[in-house]
């Protein structure tokens, strides 16, 4: 075991691996920073679900694997699904997470029938191809390390210089048009944003778990902070961390897929930070609780008879505030 993790700093191509997998989750825990604030997780899980009959038919026009081909395929599928998405729900009384869900059903159906239909085609290439389902970065190329870290590197660019553009539009969408803002446009780029980082991470992580790597490391960096800045922070460095412990493994265990072991990894980053947060963490409220009633024992001690009625129905009050 210890000999397989050391091979991962001597061998220059797993390097490379590990570098690409680590600048995949900071990119997706950044542009999941957005998504989490505007409230459209369960859209990223749709759209890598919908991905996959692109990826699919990429393949069947070209008959190659190629990183920059699923992409394309990937964003039209994509493409199309959202457009489903608003379509459903704006000529039709169905809500929109119902209309996530049959969308989502939809393609993913479609998906799998054609990764079916490519399996038995008997075409040589179609190896590892399944590969996508559940994600194993140790077979990317390095061509695709290349294409995925340059890409991560891109997302994070944009979002740095338009840091505030994209805080208006995910906090006050109003205020944001009333300041003369382009408010349709972010919102649509920050739509493809997500879209490109769901496509880049389908290899490494799979179409099934990829959306758990762009939501989980937000919902566990904000625990930490009040502060919009230093979330999108944590949640690169908790998506940079899942991505590379979850390759990590994922290269040293034979056959064991990378996205679940990612996604375990991002899991036990939120259940740390849902219980020692210092602030919202389960631990924080535990000890403030106790030394409220240590105050209000001691209030009711040392006041006048009649006040350890008072103090307590106060502590209620403050109790139910903080609850």
């Amino acid at each position: 075991m210890l000999s397989s993790f050391t091979s991962w700093f001597a061998d220059p191509n797993l390097q490379w691996i590990l570098m690409g997998s680590l600048l995949l989750g900071l990119g997706s825990g950044v542009i999941g920073s957005f998504a989490y604030l505007r409230k459209q997780s369960l859209l990223g899980d749709a759209l890598a679900h919908a991905a996959l009959p692109g990826i699919c038919i990429a393949f069947m026009l070209s008959g190659v694997k190629s990183m920059g081909l699923f992409i394309l395929g990937a964003i039209i599928s994509g493409a199309l699904a959202t457009f489903g998405i608003h379509a459903i729900t704006r000529f039709s009384r169905i809500k929109q997470d119902a209309a996530l869900g049959i969308v989502l059903s939809v393609f993913f159906g479609i998906g799998v029938v054609l990764m079916t239909k490519i399996q038995h085609s008997g075409n040589g290439n179609q190896s590892g191809l399944d590969k996508y389902m559940f994600g194993q970065a140790a077979s990317m190329m390095l061509s695709d390390v290349y294409l995925v870290g340059a890409v991560s590197l891109v997302l994070i660019l944009i979002c740095a210089l338009l840091f505030k553009e994209f805080k208006l539009v995910s906090f006050d969408p109003g205020f944001a048009r009333g300041m003369g803002m382009k408010t349709a446009f972010l919102e649509q780029l920050l739509l493809l944003m997500t879209v490109i980082a769901v496509v880049i991470g389908i290899q490494a992580v799979g179409v099934v778990l990829v959306a758990a790597l762009l939501i989980t490391p937000a919902v566990a960096a904000r625990y930490w902070t009040d502060r919009l800045g230093v979330m999108v922070v944590f949640a690169g460095v908790f998506g940079g961390l899942s991505g590379a412990v979850g390759t990590m493994i994922s290269g040293t265990l034979s056959n064991l897929p990378t996205g679940p072991v990612t996604v375990l990894a991002a899991t036990l980053l939120f259940a740390v930070s849902a219980l020692f947060a210092p602030n919202r963490g389960l631990v924080a409220k535990l000890m403030r609780r106790s030394r409220q009633r240590a105050v209000v024992r001691q209030w009711a001690g040392t006041a006048e008879p009649g006040l350890g009625a008072a103090a307590s129905r106060r502590y209620a009050g403050e109790r139910s505030a903080d609850s």
